[in-house]
């Protein structure tokens, strides 16, 4: 189907290049018009999972007394929330920065708990009807209530694997959290969805309107809702009257009444990959070269990257714009199928070499 697949030459890389090119997800049944990105986008965005989710919220509560929300996809059978086999691996998905779940989220939830997967979304703090209970919200690129959140999981499911996926600019989420944690993540695999790679380039080059405006709009309105608590913290008038995603960012996170602090300081402790080197755990990145909200590969792409690190994985088309990697039929976004064809991939080749070396499978 034209896609190319970057990486450092391994066994794990001829594995996954051995199982993707048998899936049936990079052939056929493509969007009839390939190269309008903007329409693919949209596609994803206005349709709606079939059937509809039945979810169960859980509030987590965090160290500093904050809350995230873990709900847990039980599929429109109603079973118990978090339920399934006590084996079945879990799926962590990360929604975009902010914090919108959208329908494609929700459909690779549902593709998941079809294969038996247990999938549950993460909502950060003040997202998506999550209780704001600290005046603080998580930055771009801060992991630490995600590691939390990863703790409850393997707590909570000690013999199962823990797997993660991320969509749009909330890997630069997922993406610092393997950087910062290295070979102590828990997690066995991840995957990452049209991701944003380097934030501040990012948020200073700024999307097309199209994009931008309702992304910027959805922000002040679940802003809105804690500006009694806010007030104290950020001057509220600013922020709501931000005119761009980063006037918007640079005022909540840097222009704070109690420890202001420079753009510049900001992303050093949140670009998506300040430690990618220390990452120990496969990622596979699905990125499309008309990516619309990205921009263009040249400037947006760590080639270097996935050319020096066995870790990453690029799985490169040339169309598919951004989380969209529509196709006509069932499933409606073949990134989807290659994503749960990568996480079969990865369980298989851990068995192989589990016992190729004569490991003991952890307890």
């Amino acid at each position: 189907g034209h896609c190319r697949l970057l990486c450092k030459p391994s066994a794990l890389a001829q594995h996954l290049v051995r199982s993707l090119g048998r899936s049936a997800a990079l052939r056929g049944g493509r969007w009839p018009w390939p190269c309008w990105p903007q329409l693919q986008m949209l596609w994803q965005l206005l349709q709606q999972p079939e059937p509809e989710p039945v979810v169960a919220r859980e509030l987590l509560q965090l160290s500093d007394a904050g809350l995230v929300a873990l709900d847990w996809l039980v599929g429109p059978w109603g079973a118990a929330g978090g339920g399934g086999v006590v084996s079945s691996p879990v799926l962590l998905l990360i929604p975009n920065a902010a914090g919108k779940v959208t329908g494609g989220l929700l459909q690779l939830g549902l593709r998941a708990l079809e294969r038996g997967f247990i999938p549950v979304i993460f909502n950060r703090r003040g997202h998506n009807g999550c209780p704001l209970t600290t005046p603080r919200f998580q930055p771009f690129g801060d992991p630490g209530d995600l590691r939390e959140a990863v703790t409850y999981l393997r707590c909570r499911h000690p013999s199962a694997s823990l797997l993660a996926v991320s969509e749009g600019s909330g890997s630069g989420l997922l993406l610092a959290y393997l950087g910062e944690s290295g070979s102590s993540s828990r997690l066995a695999a991840a995957a990452c969805l049209s991701p944003i790679f380097r934030g501040r380039d990012w948020f200073e080059a700024r999307m097309p309107w199209l994009y931008e405006w309702p992304l910027l709009l959805h922000l002040k309105q679940g802003l809105s809702r804690y500006a009694g608590a806010l007030a104290e913290v950020v001057d509220m008038d600013r922020l709501l009257g931000s005119r761009s995603l980063r006037e918007l960012e640079e005022t909540l996170f840097c222009r704070t009444r109690s420890r202001p602090t420079s753009w510049e300081s900001y992303w050093e402790r949140n670009e998506p990959l300040r430690d990618a080197d220390e990452a120990a755990v496969p990622v596979l990145c699905l990125c499309s070269a008309d990516d619309p909200v990205r921009g263009p590969p040249a400037r947006s792409l760590p080639r270097e990257l996935f050319r020096s690190s066995p870790y990453f994985f690029l799985l490169l088309t040339p169309h598919g714009g951004h989380c969209g990697f529509p196709r006509r039929g069932p499933g409606r976004c073949w990134a989807h199928e290659a994503v749960l064809e990568y996480f079969r991939a990865m369980a298989e080749f851990l068995r192989m070499e589990e016992r190729r070396k004569g490991l003991p499978r952890p307890r």
